[in-house]
């Protein structure tokens, strides 16, 4: 203390450094308000036109050109800048509009500047137009809940994270009531255009409102968003028109930096092995980035251990004369022993720590939790179809819905064309443990998804890791290296000659300077045998203290901290990349407006290439969309994309996954990727996965 009379609280709260620091707006905010993102070439003239092409081909869905007749014919459009227009296309496109945007689903980074380019874009043909958001999500449009956006409001958040200018939500609007409603609100403000910024099913919806309004002459725009960067659209000869949903690349830089921090605080404590669950429900685009942001010591990729063929089993099987199906895709078990490998060959050299990433889905890839989700998703559907009240109010608890399962493996016995759940089903869900049984059979989400993030995927693995290392541990194979120099010292300072008892101790004595005890001295007690037949402790005496504590030493302790990122990274302010995107796409998505789209998802090409190359266009969603089980149905919807194991990105992360594992006597190869920032020239201008597959 100073000594000085502390000033009275009303004076403090009126002192203008305490004002100052406690002000809700910082210089970062302020810097990131007033940044002026770049515009694309074709966006920064005063008029634009749109180029149809036929350069990109898809193959078109039956049910999809039977379910939206109007719009299944769009093609690809390319954007024009223009610095004049003709009379016609200058009143068209500087005619007053009323444009509604909606956010729908989850937040992503970079929403905000979607609706900046739009209302900026607007604003400048146009003074007189009027730009609606829509709140909580499409509970707005159904509920006629607006907002006016004015320049003081889209100002404030205009490179700002998260949707909270409009807010969000998950509402679809899936039913002829729900659509009459929205009509109605759209007829109320008199509306020329209703935008979409949302993932997959938001796009899908999307789609349908184009050809339910189509006749109103209401144009709807989709925005591809999600932060998994399971939007990527290719035409069928490859060509790739989105490279990424946006929101991606801040929500991996914002998981990257924290793991990275995990990497050094691993190293440094030399204790703890991080298990860090990225989000990433049916693509491990997230864990990917991840990695290569940060050379994480494990990182799993689903689409990979999908892809994996047990050598041995089917080279057993071809001896046999037999087909063994269960040698295609990883099984729960074999991944933990592959975890269990990497920990194994890494405690051996001294590093009894690490950091392991695991995306969020990665149980979707496992051969027996996929068929158990699949046959688990009809049996609640079904249900749900079938009968007055929901399966979760039929069967509340675990044991209720355990019962009903047994129910179903009795009818099986019964009736041999039932084959929905056997007995086989039955007894293999029986081993598992309780807490993921109810994971397995938790309430799904409300497109029928199987909600992974709330599954403790970590637990479920590092759960069967521990059980196969204790008995790795009983079978002296997961030992703790210890330094040849480190050993010597403890002995000498005891007494004892290193020399004599190195050869008993450890298998490699004479080879390296990292030791490993033998295989078979398991406990003090086998210990003590040793050293009896070798005749340098008789039966009486005890085990000299240095010597213990080497086999102390030599002995691992297997501790883990789990993490889990989602909802963080999806806060997270944007990117300048993301910034630089959403802008863009904001920007385009008027310009498609204004020369009469409807039923378009507004896209950039080239993301991978230079901001010189970018290349704003409009790709039409009917002809993406496909036949998908939801709910127990085939459904049209949107395809999500997943980790192409031949890209080389995936290439790049596989070739490094030894040095990278780092069991060796060099150091680790750990990454540091750096904050977010918008201060300095070093900020990264797009995501590594993106610069690694521009090079193919």
């Amino acid at each position: 203390m100073s000594g000085k009379e502390p000033i009275p609280l009303p004076e403090l709260l009126k002192h203008p450094k305490v004002l100052k620091v406690t002000e809700d707006v910082n210089a970062e905010l302020l810097e990131r308000r007033q940044y002026s993102p770049p515009v694309c070439s074709a966006l920064s003239q005063k008029f634009s036109r749109l180029q149809p092409t036929d350069e990109f081909k898809f193959t078109v869905d039956k049910e999809a050109a039977k379910q939206l007749p109007d719009i299944i014919n769009n093609r690809v459009q390319k954007i024009q800048g223009l610095k004049t227009a003709d009379a016609a296309l200058s009143k068209t496109y500087q005619q007053k509009r009323h444009i509604g945007i909606v956010f729908s689903g989850g937040p992503a980074p970079g929403g905000h500047n979607v609706i900046a380019g739009i209302y900026d874009a607007a604003k400048k043909a146009n003074p007189k137009s009027r730009v609606y958001g829509f709140l909580i999500g499409p509970d707005g449009i159904i509920e006629n809940e607006t907002l006016e956006l004015n320049d003081d409001l889209v100002d404030a958040y205009r490179n700002i994270g998260g949707f909270t200018m409009i807010k969000t939500g998950r509402t679809k609007i899936d039913t002829p009531d729900k659509l009459a409603l929205c009509r109605e609100t759209c007829k109320k403000l008199d509306l020329d255009a209703l935008v979409i910024v949302g993932g997959d099913d938001s796009n899908t919806n999307a789609a349908f409102l184009a050809q339910e309004m189509a006749a109103d002459g209401v144009q709807v725009i989709g925005v591809p968003k999600t932060i998994d960067g399971d939007i990527q659209v290719r035409d069928d000869n490859s060509n790739v028109l989105c490279a990424m949903s946006f929101g991606f690349h801040t929500a991996a830089r914002a998981f990257a930096n924290s793991i990275s921090n995990l990497c050094t605080d691993s190293s440094s404590d030399v204790k703890y092995w991080h298990i860090c669950k990225v989000m990433g429900r049916v693509a491990s685009h997230l864990a990917l980035e991840v990695a290569l942001q940060t050379h994480a010591n494990m990182t799993l990729i689903g689409e990979d251990l999908a892809d994996y063929v047990d050598q041995r089993r089917l080279e057993k099987a071809q001896k046999e004369g037999t087909l063994d199906y269960h040698a295609y895709g990883i099984t729960l078990r074999h991944l933990s022993r592959v975890i269990c490998e990497g920990i194994v060959r890494r405690a051996a050299i001294g590093k009894n720590y690490g950091v392991i990433v695991v995306p969020e889905g990665v149980l979707e890839f496992i051969n027996e939790i996929q068929v158990f989700i699949i046959k688990l998703n009809t049996i609640i559907a079904e249900h749900n179809q079938t009968r007055d009240i929901d399966f979760h109010a039929a069967f509340p608890l675990l044991e209720d819905k355990l019962e009903y399962l047994r129910r179903l493996a009795q009818r099986s016995r019964e009736d041999t064309s039932f084959t929905l759940w056997n007995t086989r089903d039955d007894d293999l869900f029986n081993d598992i443990p309780a807490f993921f049984q109810e994971g397995l059979l938790m309430e799904r989400d409300s497109h029928g998804n199987f909600p992974f993030s709330q599954v403790e995927t970590e637990k479920v693995l590092m759960d069967l890791v521990k059980d196969y290392l204790n008995i790795l541990k009983e079978q002296g194979r997961y030992r703790f290296g210890i330094y040849k120099s480190y050993y010597r010292k403890t002995l000498k300072r005891a007494g004892l000659d290193p020399e004599a008892y190195g050869p008993l101790l450890f298998e490699n004595y004479e080879q390296t300077d990292m030791l490993l005890r033998k295989s078979e001295i398991i406990s003090l007690k086998t210990l003590k045998q040793s050293l009896v037949e070798a005749k340098m402790l008789k039966d009486s005496q005890d085990v000299p203290a240095a010597v213990e504590k080497m086999f102390q030493k030599s002995v691992p302790s297997f501790k883990t901290q789990n993490h889990f990122y989602g909802y963080d990274g999806r806060g997270n302010d944007p990117t300048r990349f993301d910034c630089v995107y959403t802008y863009n796409l904001g920007l385009t998505v008027f310009s498609l407006i204004a020369n009469g789209a409807t039923g378009q998802m507004a896209a950039i090409r080239n993301l991978e290439q230079d901001f010189t190359r970018w290349e704003p266009i409009g790709i039409p969603i009917a002809p993406l969309m496909h036949l998908e089980e939801r709910k127990g149905r085939l459904t049209l919807v949107l395809e999500k994309s997943i980790v192409d194991v031949r890209s080389a990105a995936f290439q790049v992360v596989k070739a490094n996954r030894e040095k990278w594992l780092a069991a060796d006597s060099a150091g680790d190869h750990f990454r540091k990727p750096g904050p977010i920032r918008f201060t300095g020239k070093s900020e990264e201008e797009r995501p590594i996965t993106l610069e690694l597959n521009a090079i193919c």
